[in-house]
């Protein structure tokens, strides 16, 4: 079951699972090439990436660790660690996160690269994980948003620019993610800052 699972191109979803049986899946279920994400007692079930997504990834932490690098600022990058809630029943894996304060315990930016449509809401799985910045990439757009923390809720607010990176320049990001050669990307990007 696992293999066929493994080749689905939109992720599978399974509802109505308590946390205690969503942990029990997931140890069934630990296997190379399948990612796990729960929200709300829906567990998604996604194959591991494509090369399409991963190029898109990869190439938004480059540029991303060069700006951090030449701005000089503390940061530590943390991939797709895994971040989990029982409380809020909530565990996702962003496909790029970073700390970008010394003092923080989990990321304050998350990165998702969007190919595929379906499964569990995202933002609102960031929502219950308090992730103060979350970036979308999907069919060459970049969409921002920062989390919005008052007495009476929390919700997040699309933003036109980083308020986590307020001199990173948007739009030659998004020139830098769509160039097609790798090395120009990041050339182009270096040069202009």
């Amino acid at each position: 079951m696992v293999s066929t699972l493994a080749k689905a191109e939109t992720p599978i979803t399974i509802t109505d699972l308590t946390w205690r049986e969503f942990k029990a899946t997931e140890q069934l279920i630990d296997r190379p090439g399948v990612r796990l994400s729960f929200l709300d007692g829906i567990l998604e079930i996604r194959q591991m990436p494509s090369e399409k997504h991963e190029t898109v990834k990869e190439r938004i932490g480059t540029l991303l660790d060069l700006y951090l690098l030449q701005m000089s600022i503390d940061y530590t990058p943390t991939g797709s660690m895994t971040l989990e809630s029982e409380e809020g029943l909530v565990k996702r894996e962003a496909n790029k996160s970073y700390k970008l304060r010394p003092d923080s315990t989990y990321p304050d930016l998350a990165i998702e690269v969007v190919v595929t449509s379906g499964g569990i809401d995202k933002l609102k799985a960031y929502k219950r994980l308090m992730m103060p910045e979350v970036w979308f990439w999907q069919n060459g757009s970049l969409s921002i948003y920062n989390l919005r923390v008052t007495d009476n809720s929390v919700s997040y607010e699309k933003v036109p620019s980083s308020e986590l990176l307020p001199s990173l320049n948007i739009a030659l990001l998004i020139r830098c993610i769509d160039t097609l050669n790798h090395v120009e990307a990041v050339k182009t990007f270096q040069q202009a800052m």
